[in-house]
């Protein structure tokens, strides 16, 4: 370097030098951090408690009395040998079932802790495989803002978070194969939970070279290469089931092949139209200002080297990720057609399967961004105005995914009181010994009930009727 000539310095090396600053101002940051933690933090412990208000509905109907006569191992063999082939999906849906109405009320809180726990553990785990660290708490507030965004951004939350039988399949799927090495178990889960993991290891796989840094490609292969072989041999065990062919003639009589050409292009146009809703919805941008937030304060760890993932290689990796969002997604899109038709537009909960590799792309670019502030060579106080920009789109997101959970919450609120009302009509109505008794729809959410549509659709009455030891249940038009 010339004498004289202006030494470049990494805010990073400066910062772990002198240990992040004067301990005051540290604490700051932290408390600081925990307190914007714990918005998305409330927001998500209020969703949770509004599922004391969930009440069976749609398939759990059938799923009920399954479980009641023949126990957890009656509804796993039906999803295998008749309805799906879905062997851990019948697991889970069993573990729920098994304490009908308490179970359903549970869920929606049980579920919460999993996913925000997986979340908080794979940011904390990239952060040490990087060779980062940050103040206490950004781990946790960047997982607890992907979790809210992820399960109250969709446009049915109700369906995407409290209805256990599509959340099992759509919402909790994803975060399992994002936080746990799930393989076979997740092939049998969710065949586009299994999709999205698959295109996923399979361009890392195939995209090391371009992707990744050299010492770490032959690790990353052999991760992607045997998670691949786990999901597909899950998958195959799946596809091979009596139930999933039975599932496949049923719609197969219906509708044409998912791979015509027709349905290749509606399924791609349908996709388009799937995006222009996610990447229309402003809430998402809580994950982007959550990143951006991660970037800022994290710092190289102690004597730690060169960051072990991709820190250096940022474009790349967004790239990847973008590239595996739009493939997984139509791929989805292609295999859920045959069943929803052009319903795929409305069948919201079908979207999360790729939507939380989106969530979790947000994140990264926020991350990346951030990361590329802090090192640029501009005064604190830049710093400092983005990271407050970003601490007030958080909170803008969180106010605004509240008011429509609280709208939703009126919404459970009143289905639940009317629920236990024809709840204790029909059991007093079987009790004294009738075989036929009244019941009228009480939907929430457009999920599905006995007699909707003014009465046309019979699904899933004769469940409801075994569910009560009725033989019949007939159409009423007031709950009692």
């Amino acid at each position: 370097m010339a004498v004289g000539a202006p030494r470049v310095t990494d805010p990073d090396d400066e910062e772990t030098r002198h240990g992040d600053g004067p301990r005051p101002a540290r604490s700051a940051v932290t408390a600081g951090v925990l307190a914007l933690a714990a918005l998305p933090l409330a927001l998500l412990a209020a969703a949770s408690a509004l599922g004391w208000y969930v009440r069976p509905s749609a398939d759990e109907w059938c799923f009920l009395p399954q479980v009641r006569d023949h126990g957890i191992a009656g509804i796993v063999e039906q999803f295998y040998a008749t309805d799906n082939g879905r062997l851990a999906n019948g697991l889970l849906v069993g573990l729920y079932a098994k304490f009908p109405v308490a179970g359903h009320q549970a869920y929606a809180a049980v579920s919460a802790v999993i996913m925000l726990g997986l979340l908080w553990a794979l940011t904390a785990l990239l952060l040490r495989r990087t060779g980062l660290r940050a103040p206490r708490g950004t781990a946790l507030l960047a997982a607890a803002m992907t979790g809210a965004v992820f399960l109250l951004a969709t446009p049915n939350t109700y369906k995407t978070f409290y209805w256990p039988a599509a959340s099992v399949s759509h919402t909790l799927a994803p975060v399992l194969a994002a936080g746990v090495v799930a393989g076979v178990f997740m092939g049998t889960l969710s065949e586009e939970a299994s999709v999205v993991a698959l295109v996923v290891l399979g361009a890392a796989a195939v995209l090391a070279p371009w992707t990744f840094a050299p010492r770490v490609r032959r690790t990353v292969r052999i991760w992607a290469l045997t998670g691949t072989a786990g999901v597909a041999a899950g998958t195959l065990l799946l596809v091979t089931s009596p139930g999933s062919r039975n599932r496949r003639e049923r719609y197969d009589a219906e509708t044409v092949s998912m791979l015509a050409p027709d349905s290749l292009l509606t399924s791609l146009k349908l996709f388009v139209r799937i995006l222009e809703t996610v990447l229309t919805t402003w809430t998402y941008a809580g994950a982007v200002a959550a990143g951006v937030l991660l970037g800022l304060l994290v710092r190289r760890r102690p004597a730690a080297g060169p960051a072990v993932l991709l820190p250096y290689r940022p474009l790349r990796l967004l790239a990847f990720g973008a590239l595996a969002f739009l493939v997984s997604g139509y791929l989805c899109t292609v295999i859920t057609y045959p069943v929803f038709g052009t319903r795929v537009l409305t069948t919201e909960r079908t979207w999360n399967d790729y939507l939380l590799l989106y969530v979790l792309l947000l994140l990264a670019a926020g991350a990346f961004a951030g990361r590329a502030v802090r090192r640029a060579a501009r005064p604190a106080r830049v710093r400092y105005g983005v990271a407050a920009a970003c601490a007030a789109v958080c909170a803008a997101t969180v106010a605004g995914l509240a008011v429509p959970l609280y709208d939703l919450g009126g919404d459970m609120r009143a289905r639940a009181e009317r629920w236990d009302r024809q709840d204790r009509s029909l059991r007093e109505r079987a009790e004294s010994g009738a075989r036929t008794a009244p019941y009228t729809p009480n939907s929430v959410s457009r999920m599905l009930e006995p007699f909707g549509g003014g009465g046309k659709r019979q699904w899933p009455a004769r469940c409801v009727a075994d569910y009560y030891h009725l033989d019949q249940v007939t159409h009423g038009h007031r709950i009692p």
